[in-house]
């Protein structure tokens, strides 16, 4: 990778963010070994700087990191799937209420274009764009509300989620779809509040139900394939 940054110039976040994005868009599998070694060739940075971003990913609870084994992309348990869909639904619950309140034309506008890119995506069969707007959908909610903390929280969730479906995923389509995200920004839109959360509730249970624990999809577990 002759054209990455030197160590000097590459920050840890950027490390973070590009190993959250794969973890993210389901790429890196839970279970796979993240090489520091590897991964300090792959950004061209030290084994250090690495060594900072894979703690920081574990601090945010999508890495687990091993003494004398290394660091892993991490394996949530069933237990730990319901507490991140139960947390979900009462925060972004919250969101879409407070967004009800006093919707502006702008947030309206905004989120109808970003359910014209997810239908794009769709007609496309971009499965990458597909993943990657789909939790951008409930991210932007988060922003619009105007909480930055609970756009914060919603974010590791969101991640949590990515972890969750790709360890639990069934045959069937687990992703967001914008005929689901479509009704609840109409919701919004006319300040129905309680229409607004009754659909979040019902499409957040439509992803978890979606679930089969005893499904086990094969993936790459290469490092170069998922982050070049």
């Amino acid at each position: 990778m002759n054209d990455m940054p030197s160590d000097k110039t590459l920050p840890q976040d950027i490390i973070y963010a590009r190993i959250w994005s794969a973890i993210a868009e389901r790429k890196l599998r839970p279970g796979t070994r993240l090489k520091e070694e590897q991964l300090a060739e792959l950004f061209s940075v030290s084994r250090a700087r690495v060594r900072q971003a894979l703690a920081a990913l574990e601090r945010d609870g999508l890495v687990t990191i091993f003494r004398n084994r290394g660091a892993f992309v991490a394996e949530p348990s069933i237990e730990e799937a319901r507490d991140v869909f139960f947390a979900r639904r009462m925060i972004e619950a919250r969101l879409v209420e407070r967004l009800s309140a006093a919707p502006s034309q702008q947030a309206i506008d905004r989120l109808r274009q970003h359910l014209n890119a997810e239908k794009a995506a769709h007609l496309a069969q971009d499965r990458k764009a597909i993943i990657h707007l789909s939790g951008e959908f409930h991210l932007l909610i988060a922003e619009l509300a105007g909480s930055r903390y609970l756009w914060q929280v919603l974010r590791d969730l969101i991640s949590r989620t990515s972890l969750i479906t790709a360890v639990y995923q069934s045959h069937s389509d687990t992703s967001c779809g914008p005929d689901e995200h479509a009704q609840i920004v109409e919701a919004i839109a006319r300040g129905d509040a309680a229409r607004a959360n009754h659909l979040m509730d019902h499409h957040l249970e439509h992803i978890e139900t979606a679930l089969d624990l005893t499904d086990e999809n094969e993936r790459s577990t290469d490092l170069k394939d998922i982050l070049t």
